[in-house]
């Protein structure tokens, strides 16, 4: 499937399963996996359909999707083994769409010998795609994106999902700000500028893939606390998303060692 067609299908199942239902869910159409971690039916039909598509235009890749580790965590060996990969979150940012937030997206990674070679965000409700090709850039609607370092005299301004750390400063860097708790829309505020990096306790490859190979293609930088840069096959914890290697150096410095706790 070239680029386009792949953006197609994730529109193509949004518009059937997932927008239909949003600020529509019914009574037993979300499910509590672990105390605080919703699925809904829409999350499980459209990665059924993703990956069904995925599968039968790439029979010897493997698809790891959220909700099929959730059911069978074996999967991520196979994926972590794979030579050709993809990544499928079906509904990034579950619980704003189940509180009737428009911050949630779809997104798929495609991964070539441990490397994330495309990726795709699309945000249904506001009608916005990213899409990325290794070497190629990103582009947001089919317009090419940019984003220019932080300066040299300015802090830089940063987010975050984890609790503990919102309204806290790292050091003497500003406030942490909360994120939008939806990574196919944190990476591309990020990108836009709207912050200057962005902390995360997990890395989970479907959230991560995607995102980490649009911010590299913008002179941004993905790594972990203890310099280690990040891979779609990453299990690390602890991620540090920055805008350019000069911030994500400056925030690894004043970085808790414990955060990936919290």
């Amino acid at each position: 499937m070239d680029t386009g067609a792949v953006l197609e299908l994730m529109k193509q199942v949004a518009a059937e399963v997932i927008t239909p239902r949003f600020r529509s869910l019914a009574d037993g159409e979300v499910i509590e996996k672990n105390p605080g971690d919703l699925v809904t039916v829409a999350d499980r039909e459209a990665e059924v359909l993703i990956t069904r598509a995925l599968n039968e235009a790439y029979p010897d890749a493997v698809v790891l999707g959220e909700e099929a580790h959730a059911a069978d965590p074996s999967i991520l060996e196979r994926y972590t083994a794979a030579e050709h990969a993809f990544t499928v979150d079906p509904v990034d940012g579950t619980k704003n769409f189940v509180h009737g937030n428009p911050d949630h997206a779809v997104m798929i990674a495609e991964t070539k010998g441990g490397e994330t070679v495309r990726g795709w965000i699309w945000q249904p409700e506001h009608e916005v795609a990213w899409v990325a090709e290794l070497g190629a850039g990103v582009e947001r609607n089919g317009e090419r994106m940019t984003r220019q370092p932080v300066g040299p005299d300015d802090d830089p301004r940063g987010a975050t999902s984890i609790w503990s750390l919102r309204g806290h400063a790292l050091a003497d860097l500003p406030a942490l700000q909360p994120s939008w708790v939806c990574c196919g829309v944190d990476y591309p505020k990020l990108i836009e500028g709207a912050v200057d990096f962005i902390l995360y306790s997990r890395s989970n490859a479907w959230d991560h893939a995607p995102g980490s190979l649009m911010v590299a293609e913008v002179g941004g930088h993905v790594g972990h606390l203890d310099g280690l840069a990040y891979g779609p096959r990453s299990t690390q914890p602890g991620l540090i998303v920055a805008s350019d290697r000069t911030t994500y150096a400056a925030v690894a410095r004043r970085m808790p060692q414990d955060v990936t706790s919290r």
